[in-house]
């Protein structure tokens, strides 16, 4: 099996997780996923070179297209895209994207914003004596 047949299987499954979220409208926001994936696709160039060049990681030769970024095979990349695109895909569908307050925010601050109102209304009226 080639590291693109391989890759195909995980990059489907991320797909497949993203479609929901885009499904659901929990999608997240691909301007934000895509800074993401640009710098660690760039950090990924760095380091995968770095760590191909140092002997830490090696691949058969006979399982890579042939296309490099420096001395990293192509392939490498797919696993930085695919976290890159599942994890916030996954964040949303989960709840993650939600009021970070949680679910009774709204409750909570109309309390709050009634005591103070009462608070401003009698701390004015003790003025006056």
């Amino acid at each position: 099996m080639s590291y693109w047949a391989l890759n195909a299987i995980f990059l489907a499954v991320v797909a497949a997780v993203a479609l929901a979220a885009i499904v659901t409208r929990r999608a997240p926001q691909w301007a934000s996923v895509a800074v993401a994936l640009a710098v660690v696709l760039l950090m990924t160039a760095v380091f995968d070179n770095i760590m191909i060049g140092v002997g830490l990681v090696g691949y058969d030769e006979a399982k890579i297209s042939g296309a490099f970024v420096g001395i990293a095979p192509l392939e490498d990349f797919a696993y930085a895209v695919a976290a890159v695109i599942l994890l916030p895909s996954l964040w949303a569908l989960i709840g993650g994207a939600r009021d970070r307050r949680g679910p009774h925010a709204s409750q909570t601050n109309n309390a709050h914003a009634s005591a103070n109102t009462v608070q401003t209304s009698t701390s004015k009226g003790t003025g006056d004596a």
